[in-house]
């Protein structure tokens, strides 16, 4: 059987944080949530510019958060890039509609005259 090595001496211990807790380990073993960058830019170039831009500069943050050491903020920024890349796709998807619904009515009231 073998001896475990002797503990390294009391000094060479760093001192707890205040509050005497460690910080937590990051989510997913040190993985950052998705930015979901990819569908924030494609909704901007396809569907709805403002929303799309909105997302854009969420899914930014979630990189510069997770780099500072802000787990959650990164995890906030990733929620809210998902939200407003789906606003803006809801967004393009009722402009679509509105825009069907409009040239129907012009087509249809101009037929009758």
């Amino acid at each position: 059987m073998t001896a475990l090595p002797p503990p390294p001496p009391e000094g060479n211990y760093p001192p707890p944080p205040p509050g005497g807790y460690r910080p937590a380990m990051p989510a997913n073993n040190g993985v950052p949530p998705n930015n979901y960058l990819v569908w924030a830019i494609i909704t901007t170039i396809m569907c709805c510019l403002p929303f799309g831009i909105v997302s854009i500069v969420k899914s930014a943050e979630v990189n510069s958060n997770w780099a500072a050491g802000d787990i959650a903020g990164a995890h906030e920024s990733s929620a809210a890039a998902k939200k407003w890349a789906i606003v803006s796709a809801i967004a393009a998807g009722a402009a679509v509609v509105l825009y069907v619904v409009v040239i129907g009515l012009s087509v249809g009231l101009s037929s009758t005259y």
